[in-house]
Order: C-alpha cells, then sequence, then structure tokens
C-alpha cells in the first residue's frame, strides 16, 4: 500500500476518535455505539500497523 492510503486510514482513525469524543460528551452516551465506534478504531489502527 502507498502513503495516500495510510493518510487516508489515519484520516478516518481521527475522525471516529472525534465520534467517540462527541459521544461522550452527551449528558447520556450510548455504550453500544461507543463500544462500536472504538471496535472500528482499533480495525482501523491494526490495518495501519501493517505498514
Amino acid at each position: 500500500m502507498d502513503n495516500s492510503h495510510v493518510s487516508a486510514l489515519q484520516l478516518k482513525h481521527a475522525g471516529i476518535e472525534r465520534q467517540i469524543h462527541e459521544e461522550l460528551s452527551r449528558p447520556i452516551p450510548d455504550a453500544a455505539i461507543v463500544q462500536s465506534l472504538k471496535r472500528r478504531k482499533l480495525r482501523i489502527k491494526e490495518e495501519i500497523a501493517r505498514f
């Protein structure tokens, strides 16, 4: 894979991190949404680590 793919993954990772932060900032965060976002973030992090 090239650097543009890694850059795209890093942008996705950062976007998911923002979504997690926004959800946790709500008065009553939805634990299922947070868990799902964290799983997606971890998969992207693992894919980035392969490079």
